[in-house]
């Protein structure tokens, strides 16, 4: 029997885990689904993120520069949504991009790049 891939969860590092579970709630449309000060995950749709808390020490560094891309279909309304709540710019849609995307992308609060990603070609398929 073969192995069936069922998901993954990102494991982003931060300094804060109530402050961070707001950022991504208010900014993303994030719920919490456990956790406390120490590790959480929260959820949008089918995407799940977890938290992990760091002290951004030489022992423990939260290092930062991690990278999430979350594949959606139908990118622009949300875009538009987050637009429209000041959290980015309207010229931040990079559409048609030489790698087959239309996307755009943030930084958290603690430095890890979140990307929201459609494949053209699933765009396509959408319309046609």
């Amino acid at each position: 029997m073969k192995t069936e891939f069922i998901s993954t969860v990102p494991v982003l590092p931060s300094q804060h885990i109530a402050r961070d579970l707001d950022w991504y709630a208010h900014n993303f449309g994030f719920v919490k689904t456990f956790g406390d000060h120490m590790y959480a995950g929260m959820r949008l749709e089918e995407i799940e993120l977890h938290l992990q808390w760091h002290a951004d020490t030489a022992d423990d560094p939260l290092l930062g520069g991690s990278v999430v891309k979350i594949f959606v279909k139908n990118i622009e309304p949300y875009f538009e949504a987050l637009v429209i709540k000041g959290i980015l710019k309207c010229d931040k849609l990079r559409k048609n991009t030489p790698w087959g995307t239309h996307e755009f992308g943030l930084y958290d609060l603690n430095n890890n790049a979140i990307f929201i990603v459609e494949d053209i070609e699933s765009s396509a398929e959408k319309t046609s």
